[in-house]
């Protein structure tokens, strides 16, 4: 074979954490059905979920393989079984968890001299990754598991700190060289952010690295955000690709079921639950795999789901403490009283498949990108609950941009936890996302948006062409390495 017509041979690194995993596989299997070699870097904890999720691809005939690192966690004082950043639960070990990432360098550096894959597309959060990759002569692609809106105006905010201009927590600002006339405040924004922190010291090597690297790849598609894709490649000046949304590479429901941890509930009952609903009825409730809400705002969202007399699937992350039958932030007699209004999932949910489904008119979410994503995919409204991260930034984007949501009320960057909400506000946005005029023109536009996610995946879309011209530019790429050799 030619050197002009090489099969790329792409890395992919993600960050050990599920919602930078899971679109990092999905991403994975869409190179390689556009005819690349896809290689993603796993730990051995992690190798079998991966193998399941690209199973199917790899029977189809698609060329794509894990190979394991071995995170040092003992030498970082943490357990063997700490192996993934939702298992870290305090902040110290979360510093050691990231100490012990960085120490795969010399592993990942062997691994390319050996493989001498064309191209790295690694999380943001591994910023010592493009020294690496430019050691090696290999350019590296940032993953940004978010949207342009929020990595446009978190970088914007981060260059010209608007939030050190107010007098209070709670006054607001608005964000500078940024479309849209977008206001934030001081409290909505995360602890390295209103304050020096060791994090902050972190994501300014994220921010720098960025820089220096050959571009950045973004799930999301141009349709869905063009100020803001606009924004960031001409203003801010860096090299982008939206090549999403990457869950449509998931066709069918064992592709769909299969991403991520392995379900709480079986597919086809969940399934068979659905089709007893009529289009529309049910409100789905999940905060993602890092948020962990205490007893009485758990309390809160059961008193809230039941005075809406709307039916619903709620996900509650499963306490391994916690007896059986012994939850004590269930009101008495819920679970019967509710048989066959609610169904509570503890523990992972197939969540694009339920999103998919007819029934589902509406989405209780924290604003985790690929969760908006998901909804956006299958044209459900949202209820945004922002807790942590960047996730106010993308609350933003929902409610006043596309305006296919409505906010829950939450004023307060939490870590982890959530800011609380009472079970008034729970019943209210739940009436109003699912019943009601304002809910059909909402469901509107957020078909509108599905129909053009799945345009632009279509051979000839936007996100399928800004992949293909991505390819062609590694290529290119390849072939001018290959000459200097």
């Amino acid at each position: 074979m030619g050197r002009e017509s090489h099969q790329l041979h792409i890395f992919f690194f993600p960050f050990m954490a599920l919602g930078h995993t899971i679109p990092m596989i999905d991403m994975a299997k869409l190179f390689a059905m556009r005819g690349c070699k896809s290689t993603l870097l796993a730990t051995p904890h992690d190798e079998p979920t991966f193998l399941k999720s690209i199973a199917k691809p790899q029977d189809s005939g698609f060329d794509i393989d894990v190979i394991t690192l071995t995170l040092p966690l003992k030498d970082v004082g943490l357990p063997e079984d700490c192996d993934n950043l939702s298992k870290a639960a305090t902040m110290e070990m979360r510093k050691q968890f990231m100490t012990a990432i960085a120490m795969l360098d010399q592993q990942l550096e062997l691994l390319i001299e050996k493989l001498a894959p064309d191209c790295l597309i690694s999380d943001m959060f591994l910023p010592w990754t493009t020294e690496i990759a430019a050691k090696c002569g290999v350019p590296r692609l940032v993953f940004h598991g978010t949207s342009a809106f929020s990595v446009a105006g978190t970088e914007c905010v981060r260059l010209y700190e608007p939030h050190k201009k107010v007098l209070c927590d709670s006054e607001p600002f608005l964000i500078p060289n940024f479309p849209g006339e977008i206001t934030l405040s001081r409290m909505q924004l995360p602890d390295f952010v209103r304050e020096e922190t060791e994090f902050t010291k972190f994501y300014t090597e994220v921010k720098e690295s960025e820089k220096s690297c050959f571009g950045v790849v973004i799930n999301s598609f141009y349709e869905l955000e063009p100020a803001y894709a606009e924004h960031y490649s001409t203003i801010l000046g860096r090299r982008s690709w939206f090549i999403g949304p990457l869950s449509l590479c998931n066709k069918d429901i064992e592709d769909k079921a299969h991403r991520g941890n392995q379900a709480s509930i079986d597919q086809h009952d969940c399934l068979n639950w659905l089709h007893s609903k009529q289009p529309n009825s049910v409100i789905y409730i999940c905060f993602g795999s890092m948020a962990n809400f205490n007893a009485a705002q758990l309390h809160e969202i059961a008193v809230g789901l039941e005075a809406s007399g709307q039916q619903f699937i709620w996900v509650v992350k499963k306490d391994p403490s916690v007896e059986e039958g012994k939850e004590e932030w269930l009101p008495d007699g819920y679970e019967s009283r509710m048989r066959n209004k609610g169904l509570i999932i503890r523990g992972w949910a197939p969540q694009v498949l339920i999103l998919d489904h007819e029934a589902v008119g509406g989405f209780v979410t924290h604003c985790g990108w690929n969760s908006i994503l998901e909804a956006v995919t299958a044209g459900v409204p949202l209820v945004t609950w922002p807790i942590a991260a960047e996730q106010f930034y993308n609350e933003k984007l929902v409610t006043q941009v596309l305006k296919i949501g409505i906010d829950i009320g939450v004023k307060r960057w939490v870590r982890l936890f959530g800011d609380s909400v009472k079970s008034e506000r729970v019943e209210e946005a739940v009436k109003r996302v699912l019943v009601g005029e304002e809910a059909e023109e909402m469901r509107r536009r957020t078909k509108a948006l599905a129909e053009m996610a799945r345009g632009a995946v279509e051979e000839g879309g936007s996100s399928w062409s800004d992949l293909g011209a991505l390819l062609q530019e590694l290529r290119l790429q390849r072939l001018a390495h290959c000459k200097k050799i």
